[in-house]
């Protein structure tokens, strides 16, 4: 995030894209809320190791797998065209 910020004022994006930018962000990190959320509880229901447990959490956190990539998919977009080699 901090390396998006620095880039994004160095590169000179534009509203639009600081607003993408910035919904990423919070899509990223709400889901990262949500897959710690769901961990505890599952953690809390379950203490003694239990496979549909496991899927759950895996699920959970391959949600915040998922939208992390297709974040940086979206910041290539953003920003590669920007850079002027």
């Amino acid at each position: 995030m901090i390396l998006v910020i620095i880039f994004g004022i160095f590169l000179k994006i534009n509203v639009t894209e600081w607003c993408i930018c910035i919904i990423l962000f919070g899509l990223v990190i709400s889901l990262e809320l949500v897959n710690t959320a769901i961990e505890t509880v599952v953690d809390i229901a379950m203490p003694e190791k239990n496979e549909k447990a496991k899927k759950a959490k895996d699920i959970s956190a391959s949600a915040v797998l998922i939208s992390a990539i297709c974040s940086a998919i979206i910041g290539l977009i953003i920003f590669i065209p920007k850079i002027k080699l």
